[in-house]
């Protein structure tokens, strides 16, 4: 039958595109860069024992990791990015030596024939595997014995004295022995990303990231073949939707809307109502993350203080990224888990037994994870932790956006899995329902629910010692599945159901658009995870799939604007909707920024070419801004909204906060964008491109005047910004001190 024709290709959207992605992290688990079981030099000095690299992975982790700088481009933006700072600085202090040998002061001085002859030199000892086949050991010349000492004493003096440009504060780590295995990791890493695979001669185990013509790091045939095809399968994707739209089923129907507000005089269930005091959770946690993002901003440029408060001393630049980054998706799923608690009631006719007991604990489990992290996290940074065990469990991952500690990520996925069980027996017996012409969305919503709680155990899927490769992989199913993916989808259920509820769009031609729309979204979101991939230690075929596939991911953002005029029509139906205008409106401004934020700027770094030179400039956070809020916050937003204006239909809402709200976060979202961030990693892209990598995230070039300008312009959007959440909290505040009427 043809409505079933969606939901078999949605199967097999699903099926095969994580089978594909199951087989890419069984062949990353396989080549992913062996750890050497020690380092000698060639004169049999010990420089790095067994087991010291994964130590001072750990240390990395304890320090806050991925937000104190980057390792392989994964990270933060204001410290260096230590895989190319190492990188750079062994290959400068070894070229140093040969020029000395050969009667230069210093390579820099050396003629240029002299010059061309070293860089062969160190090219050709640097990027051949000296690791032996039988014990495992790692060989290395003395010239990189040297730079290795040389580099133990100068991050041991850098992070003992801290350095503000890195926003680094003093005391960040002082115990010599944790020194000497941090800076043994950072060598790891960089000889990774120099040493050819054995299968791929002039190819790095990071696919020849970072950019550094010293050691004939450049980009490979493969980034450059398939970021072509990326852009083939783009424009082929473009044209086939738009003719599969042009000539398949229409998209779901816009219903006359009936002459009153279906919701006018529904009455509140108890659960509904202890609901609403999560939408206050979210405007609280919105607030303190946005506070949390003008202190980060703010280290970028004074480093170790606050308009010259030394806030760094008790939160330092690592805790409030860690926490600006974290209560983002706090907030945000908080946002989506109460409208599906919110609605469920609504769908299967009234509460179930202790739901709102149920309903309550769920709130509870919540804050104490929230709370519980944050404080973890903030006593690994400073120390406060005996041992790593302690670290891995209650403190701080070190892996950005699953920066939780293992208690506490167990903790939400058991949350996560309660809230299924309160949604599914509050819908349960609308889903029996077989006469019902929305149980198909019913079936979707549950689905999604389901993928949302399931997906979370990806954050499992690394433990306290595991390969930084392997953890990368894992680390981004949760990242682009989970919050990219399947919350994407059940947002999208959602809203559907709500029109549908609401009499604005009729609910079988609805279901079969969703699911269709479902499809398409997943076909090229699931396989595009690899995309991140590239250069963390991956074989050559994650570009192939990853950039393919995730180039498919902007395919359906295509008819974006088809979908924002379907809802700016509906909010103009009947004069009872202009009620929903505004929650229409945030929903809108979704749609702009789901082809702005995840479309062109997400494109402008996903292929592999682009990527190369991009990857952890600030072009990043341009996409992740854009994305992040712009996307799924103001899917949050319109979320809240739609639930607490169903919570009270009669109530005439003060509107002006909300049109203050959504006019500043806009604007301001846009300037951050526009005026700084964007034009901060052009620059940056364009010196990683001349001169290396390392350059374009050093101090060096970051304090230039023009630099330190274009970073203090951001002051405009996130002023600007910063006024609309507070709109928008107020506007909440007001709302929920009165509660709604009971009948």
């Amino acid at each position: 039958m043809p409505w079933k024709t969606p939901w078999i290709a949605l199967l097999l959207v699903f099926v095969c595109s994580f089978g594909v992605l199951l087989y890419a992290g069984h062949r990353i688990s396989v080549e992913a860069p062996p750890i050497p079981t020690r380092v000698l030099s060639s004169t049999g000095e010990l420089l790095i024992d067994e087991g010291e690299v994964m130590a001072g992975q750990s240390v990395w982790q304890a320090m806050g990791g991925m937000e104190v700088g980057s390792i392989w481009g994964h990270g933060s933006y204001v410290a260096p990015d230590w895989t190319a700072d190492y990188l750079h600085r062994e290959s400068v202090m070894i070229l140093d030596r040969f020029a000395q040998a050969e009667g230069a002061s210093s390579y820099a001085e050396a003629p240029a024939e002299l010059q061309a002859a070293l860089r062969a030199r160190l090219q050709g000892s640097g990027r051949s595997n000296q690791v032996e086949a039988g014990s495992g050991d790692l060989i290395i010349s003395a010239e990189r014995a040297a730079a290795f000492h040389e580099l133990e004493a100068y991050y041991a003096e850098l992070f003992t004295k801290g350095r503000s440009d890195y926003a680094i504060p003093s005391g960040a780590q002082s115990d010599p022995d944790k020194l000497h295995t941090l800076t043994s990791f950072f060598f790891w890493t960089a000889w990774a990303a120099s040493t050819d695979r054995p299968s791929t001669p002039g190819v790095s185990y990071t696919n020849n990231w970072p950019h550094e013509p010293l050691v004939e790091n450049r980009v490979t045939g493969d980034a450059l073949l398939w970021t072509g095809v990326s852009i083939i399968v783009l424009l082929a994707g473009i044209t086939g939707l738009v003719w599969w739209r042009v000539s398949g089923p229409p998209g779901p129907t816009i219903s006359e809307p009936p002459a009153n507000d279906p919701l006018l005089g529904t009455k509140l269930t108890p659960s509904q109502r202890v609901t609403l005091v999560y939408f206050g959770v979210v405007s609280a946690l919105f607030l303190v993350q946005i506070a949390m993002g003008v202190i980060t901003a703010h280290f970028g440029v004074e480093g170790d203080g606050f308009y010259g408060v030394p806030l760094s001393r008790w939160l330092p630049y690592v805790i409030t990224r860690t926490w600006h980054t974290q209560l983002g998706i706090f907030w945000i799923a908080t946002a989506w888990l109460a409208a599906g608690l919110f609605i469920a009631p609504s769908i299967g006719d009234g509460d179930p037994p202790f739901q709102r007991a149920g309903v309550i604990v769920l709130l509870g489990a919540l804050v104490l994870v929230v709370v519980g992290s944050m404080v973890g996290q903030w006593l690994s940074v400073m120390h406060k932790f005996s041992n790593d065990t302690m670290r891995f469990y209650f403190g701080h991952s070190g892996y950005e956006y699953i920066d939780l500690a293992r208690v506490f990520q167990i903790g939400l996925l058991v949350g996560l899995f309660l809230w299924i069980v309160l949604v599914t027996r509050a819908v349960k017996p609308a889903l029996m329902r077989k006469d019902d012409d929305s149980r198909g969305l019913l079936v979707l919503f549950v689905l999604s629910a389901l993928a949302i709680a399931g997906f979370y155990g990806a954050a499992l899927g690394y433990g306290q010692n595991t390969h930084l490769s392997i953890a990368e992989y894992w680390r981004w199913w949760v990242v682009h599945l989970w919050v990219e993916g399947f919350f994407e989808v059940f947002a999208t259920v959602v809203f559907a159901f709500l029109f549908a509820r609401l009499g604005l769009l009729e609910p079988k031609s609805t279901e079969r658009a969703v699911v269709a729309a479902a499809a398409i979204f997943l076909a090229g979101g699931i396989i595009g995870t690899l995309h991140h991939l590239y250069y963390s230690g991956t074989p050559a075929m994650v570009a192939a799939w990853g950039s393919v596939f995730s180039a498919l991911e902007v395919v359906p953002l295509v008819l974006i604007g088809h979908e924002a005029w379907d809802h700016l029509r509906l909010s103009r139906a009947q004069s009872w909707v202009k009620k929903y205008r505004y929650p229409i409106y945030f929903f809108l401004a979704v749609a702009f920024w789901n082809a702005i934020g995840a479309g062109l700027f997400g494109f402008m770094i996903n292929p592999p070419i682009a990527l190369y030179f991009m990857q952890g400039l600030n072009t990043t956070p341009v996409h992740g801004h854009a994305a992040l809020f712009g996307v799924y916050g103001m899917l949050g937003l319109a979320l809240t909204l739609f639930c607490a204006r169903a919570a009270d239909a009669k109530r005439e809402w003060n509107e002006r906060p909300l049109a203050i709200s959504f006019w500043l976060l806009n604007i301001g979202l846009f300037a951050m964008v526009v005026i700084s961030l964007l034009p901060v990693g052009l620059l940056q892209t364009q010196a990683s491109v001349e001169v290396g990598y390392w350059y374009a995230r050093s101090a060096e070039f970051m304090q230039t005047p023009t630099m330190t300008t274009l970073r203090w312009l951001r002051v405009i959007g996130d002023t600007l910004f910063g006024v609309g959440a507070l709109a928008f909290v107020y506007f909440m505040t007001t709302l929920l001190r009165r509660a709604p009427a009971r009948g």
